[in-house]
């Protein structure tokens, strides 16, 4: 193999590295949009639940504290 055709080979090695990772990269950008769209769609969702949560009324039944005892104490 000449020198040229050697330089020809490994350019050609790079050119196809090159195109691996631009296309590892796009992947890489896609998944992590998605993962963003989810964490943003998570995080509203837990503001939605801490404010139902904070909006619920005191429950009905008394607490442990304020219960009379039972008739045979």
């Amino acid at each position: 193999m000449t020198e040229i055709e050697q330089l020809q080979a490994r350019i050609d090695e790079l050119e196809m590295k090159q195109a691996f990772q631009e296309q590892t990269i796009e992947d890489l950008n896609q998944a992590l949009t998605a993962q963003q769209f989810v964490l943003d769609k998570m995080q509203t969702q837990m503001k939605f639940m801490i404010g139902k949560v904070k909006g619920m009324e005191p429950s009905n039944l008394a607490s442990e504290s304020e219960e009379t005892p039972p008739p045979h104490y």
